[in-house]
């Protein structure tokens, strides 16, 4: 049996990650900043700022493949130095400890984003594109993928880009699940930012099979989109909701919403995805959406 060990495991979409690759066979370990209330044995508290219980966790483990989800993923976080100490600086200690195991995993996955392509180019954005983050959050990712090339002599990294994906369990400050939420409780209006701000929306059921399917074929040194290649703005996902529902709810604009340096438009290109892992899609966002108002995870 492979052993993989999931950093942020308890996170939204660490406990897809794990779910999918224990139901293809996996042992999954995992780690988290916080403790673990329900006494998961394959649980590790330990901070990614804790450079000696992360080479005692993974010692430990003995881990065939990591999946690094561990991060503040969030853009509109409040602290901007918590992007870089967390993202960056967390990621360092981590691929430090990682190359210091005496036993090293044959793959290791690092999430990075898709927002570090920027603002600066329309339409269908590929791996080859000049990233252009337009945010500290986007900064800490691109940073983090530069740092990670300096450990790919010694550790076989693959670094993901996902664009946004959203599902059961994502916290409401997302866009989604608060539009979401919002009809599930069938209230007469919502207030949001830009409305026209056009995303390409996976389903993270779907991104935990990427990931999962990235692990085995084990593309090392590569970067890989990982997105659905179709774009829909939040006007969309609202009237989608309200079809589903039968509700009509008004969306009212709040400017203290509309960030500064929005990235308008987001579309990705999954043709490489493909390429590596074969036959692979989300389902369309109508499905997940149905899935998210009924508020049931799998």
């Amino acid at each position: 049996m492979k052993r993989a060990l999931i950093t942020g495991v308890k996170g939204f979409t660490g406990r897809y990650v794990a779910a999918e690759l224990e139901a293809h066979g996996w042992e999954v370990w995992g780690t988290g900043a916080h403790d673990d209330e329900a006494g998961d044995a394959l649980y590790r508290h330990v901070d990614l700022a804790d450079v000696a219980g992360l080479r005692e966790v993974i010692a430990e483990v003995r881990p065939d493949a990591v999946v690094h989800l561990a991060a503040i993923a969030f853009v509109g976080h409040g602290d901007a130095d918590a992007f870089y100490r967390v993202n960056l600086i967390g990621t360092r200690n981590l691929l430090a400890a990682l190359a210091a195991a005496e036993q090293r995993p044959e793959c290791v996955l690092l999430a990075s984003s898709a927002n570090v392509y920027g603002n600066a180019t329309e339409g269908v954005l590929n791996e080859s594109m000049l990233p252009n983050p337009a945010n500290d959050y986007a900064v800490s990712k691109l940073a983090m993928e530069w740092m990670a090339r300096l450990w790919m002599d010694r550790l076989p990294i693959v670094i993901a880009r996902p664009f946004n994906y959203t599902g059961v369990g994502q916290a409401e400050s997302f866009l989604l699940p608060k539009i979401v939420a919002h009809f599930r409780r069938r209230t007469e209006t919502i207030e949001l930012g830009n409305l026209d701000v056009w995303r390409d929306f996976s389903d993270v059921r779907a991104v935990a099979r990427a990931y999962r399917r990235l692990l085995e074929v084990r593309p090392v040194g590569d970067t890989v989109n990982v997105c659905s290649g179709r774009t829909h703005s939040l006007r969309e996902a609202l009237a989608m909701a309200e079809a589903i529902t039968g509700h009509a709810m008004r969306a009212e604009v709040n400017s203290a919403f509309v960030r500064a340096n929005e990235v308008r438009s987001l579309c990705g290109d999954p043709a490489k995805l493909r390429r590596l892992i074969g036959d692979w899609d989300s389902p369309p966002l109508e499905e997940t959406l149905q899935w998210m108002l009924q508020g049931v995870a799998d």
